[in-house]
């Protein structure tokens, strides 16, 4: 070890799952830009048996003590699913990942993804792609941008020292991971508009909102496009049932309708594109420092779920099917599930600021999206990688 007096043990109990997650609360409780998310959430992340995500991976958690103090976290799991990818669309055999790593100092950092590196290689894996907390769809990527701001709802907030730390152990970048950042106060370019305003003319296109009567079924057709309009992405896992479930019934409380669209093609439904209010503004102010709102946190959040005003907006995922894509239906359609839904945000929840990502730097299509509706990326985060 880097550090004679430091002792890196394996997890095992509920006991030790909440001190793992304490450790952020913890060493991240004087950055002014960190958002605590919900303890109970956090928790229930690492929980097996309560995060399907475990129902595909093999996960084991660490933590680093010195002289007895817990001084660090690092997570080192194996996605069975991933294994079956193709190893050039990012994941592939014999590829392991880890993540949720917090660190008081270098040593501390080194010691943990040392850790991490030897049970991955225990368990036959060959190369490892990091950061991952856990799986792709949560938290990928580490932060190398825009620390001087607070995170969107579902991204994450990185100590700037990470970087140094991480690339010095040896690793290499794999892929940037960018969000945009889009004053939606404003009109977009006159060609956007054309194109929206020739979509509406265009009796085959229907661009509507979910319906919440029917939010199951609704949840199951969005799953269905972002499985086959992702599936040739780079770091592309499938959603499974269980997580689709479990993700429907954890975003239920921040669905508005009029914020989530599903574009019709003669009645096929074949894109969509969900935005959830930024609930990491509320939650920065009712957290505290633990993730632990009192009862007028609880009794704020409960109201302000209800009708989120002012609300800036993140655009967390969209997609088009795969046979559609590269073709002009396919940014015509995006464009008026954005033009939409930005009137909406702006009417409805008085939102100033929208961000969309993340999105991978090579996503040729997302990317000339972006630029056309002059969004400006605000944040970076890397996904690095090494041979084991």
């Amino acid at each position: 070890m880097a550090n004679a007096q430091l002792v890196i043990t394996p997890v095992s109990g509920k006991a030790e799952i909440k001190a793992f997650v304490d450790v952020a609360y913890r060493l991240n409780a004087q950055d002014q830009n960190w958002v605590p998310n919900l303890r109970m959430e956090e928790l229930e992340k690492f929980t097996p048996g309560k995060n399907p995500f475990f129902d595909h991976a093999r996960c084991q958690l660490f933590l680093a003590r010195r002289e007895g103090r817990i001084v660090g976290r690092i997570s080192a799991h194996i996605d069975e699913l991933a294994l079956t990818l193709p190893l050039e669309q990012g994941m592939g055999p014999g590829t392991g990942n880890w993540g949720a790593i917090e660190a008081e100092d270098e040593d501390v950092a080194r010691a943990l993804i040392e850790t991490a590196e030897n049970w991955l290689r225990q368990q036959g894996m060959t190369r490892v792609l990091a950061p991952m907390n856990l799986s792709v769809w949560e938290e990928p990527g580490l932060q190398v941008r825009g620390f001087d701001h607070p995170p969107m709802v579902m991204m994450a907030h990185h100590n700037a020292a990470y970087q140094p730390w991480i690339e010095g152990a040896g690793y290499a970048l794999a892929k940037t991971l960018y969000t945009y950042d889009l004053d939606v106060t404003r009109q977009f370019p006159p060609l956007v508009q054309r194109i929206v305003a020739s979509g509406e003319k265009n009796a085959k296109i229907r661009v509507r909102e979910v319906d919440l009567k029917r939010f199951d079924e609704e949840a199951a057709i969005i799953c269905d496009i972002l499985n086959d309009a992702w599936s040739d992405n780079w770091g592309f896992v499938p959603f499974t049932d269980r997580e689709i479930a479990h993700t429907g019934k954890k975003l239920k409380p921040l669905v508005h309708p009029s914020l989530i669209r599903i574009a019709e093609y003669e009645g096929e439904p074949v894109a969509f594109m969900m935005t959830l209010p930024d609930l990491n503004q509320v939650q920065k102010r009712i957290n505290g420092k633990k993730g632990k709102p009192s009862l007028l946190g609880w009794l704020k959040l409960a109201l302000w779920l209800r009708k989120p005003k002012p609300a800036d907006m993140r655009v967390p995922l969209m997609g088009v099917r795969k046979k559609l894509q590269s073709s002009r239906l396919a940014s015509q359609l995006a464009f008026m599930m954005i033009e939409y839904i930005r009137r909406s945000a702006t009417q409805m929840f008085d939102s100033q600021r929208g961000e969309i990502g993340w999105i991978l730097e090579d996503n040729q299509g997302m990317v000339a999206i972006a630029d056309a509706i002059d969004s400006k990326v605000n944040r970076e985060y890397a996904i690095y990688e090494k041979a084991l």
